[in-house]
């Protein structure tokens, strides 16, 4: 080997190990390692609507090579499940999976988030948020408690409930007690009904004990590994009130805005992967899971349309006296309703049309 030959070696790997050099530190300040925490509003045992945070955290960790990790926690080991959206807001987490209507009692305009009596379906809540403006309201609501939010599941129309004894009109909500969640309490209280906002974990006992009459949840999947069967004999669908219930992922706007553009990406896109994953998985086991309760002994009742259409009307004056004196709640809401009418305009054409054939075909075998 010569000498020139020896000597344009030896620079090139100078070169090439001052070039690592520099690249390395840039790398590693464009892909830090951070750690958070995530407080969720659910019970481990719901592998749905809890697994749904698993889901988003494992695919942050996925896509980052395991540098950017978040470590979830199910409600009551850091905060009490209801009070997620507060530990975000006092630093205790960076992030929180729960849904947006606990908080209602901070601001009605809240239960948006989730679902309102006779509002959106599944479908067209994702529509409303992702294409139909509703994210953008979403997070400038959310900037008051220092949050930015993310659609991070969707649970589909939910059940009307397990109930001691069968609602056959409307006077049988008079005087009941009923663990029901969110802005629909409102709705109810003007039927007669005593709402109550209790965590998940905490229904099976106040059931059991009678501290409560009737208490909604999800669906059936969740439902039965719940237990509820055991003490409520009746369970009444559709659940009016959450036609197609989303869940958040809320994070500290602070927190959210430290982080490197592609992280910040990326959050969105788990997000989004939680978000279908959820709702699929609920579609995927109701069924089974509802053969097994109507098989155990569960009495399956429709609300009837006398009960639908008081409900119905309870709720337009709910909707008229919130407006009437919360500005933000008005904002939303007349949004939200106008996406509504136009989303049942298109609905009626097509996916009602098809549905409603192809049900009539699996009832005749």
């Amino acid at each position: 080997m010569t000498v020139k030959r020896r000597d344009f070696i030896k620079t090139a790997a100078m070169g090439a190990a001052a070039s690592a050099a520099i690249a390395a530190p840039a790398i590693a300040q464009s892909s830090p390692e951070i750690r958070w925490r995530l407080t969720s509003s659910f019970p481990k045992s719901l592998d749905t609507i809890y697994g749904a945070a698993e889901v988003f955290a494992k695919a942050v960790s996925e896509a980052t090579d395991g540098k950017f990790q978040v470590q979830c926690f199910a409600g009551g080991e850091i905060v009490p499940a209801l009070q997620a959206l507060d530990a975000v807001q006092n630093n205790t987490v960076e992030a929180c999976h729960t849904c947006m209507y606990y908080y209602w009692g901070k601001d009605p305009t809240f239960a948006f988030g989730t679902a309102v009596p006779f509002g959106l379906n599944a479908r067209q809540m994702n529509a409303w948020f992702y294409h139909g403006g509703g994210n953008q309201m979403i997070d400038e609501f959310l900037g008051d408690y220092g949050a930015v939010g993310f659609p991070a599941g969707n649970t589909g129309t939910q059940m009307g409930g397990w109930f001691r004894k069968e609602i056959k009109t409307p006077k049988d909500f008079d005087g009941l007690k009923m663990r029901i969640g969110g802005f629909a309490g409102l709705v109810l209280q003007k039927l007669g009904t005593v709402p109550q906002l209790i965590a998940g974990g905490d229904i099976y006992p106040s059931l059991e004990k009678g501290t409560i009459d009737a208490a909604e949840w999800v669906g059936p999947y969740d439902d039965e590994k719940l237990g509820f069967n055991k003490v409520a004999p009746v369970y009444h669908f559709p659940g009016w009130w959450e036609g197609g219930a989303a869940l958040h992922l809320l994070i500290s706007k602070q927190k959210f805005a430290e982080l490197p553009k592609h992280y910040q990406s990326i959050v969105r896109s788990a997000a989004a992967l939680a978000n279908g994953d959820a709702q699929a998985k609920y579609d995927a086991q109701n069924p089974a899971a509802l053969k097994r309760l109507v098989a155990a002994g569960t009495q399956l009742r429709p609300f009837s349309q006398e009960v639908m259409e008081a409900c119905y009307k309870a709720a337009l004056e709910v909707y008229a006296e919130q407006s009437a004196k919360n500005p933000k709640f008005k904002k939303m809401h007349d949004a939200y309703m106008a996406f509504r009418n136009d989303q049942y305009l298109w609905w009626q054409v097509a996916e009602y049309n098809y549905d409603n054939f192809m049900i009539r075909q699996r009832a005749k075998g």
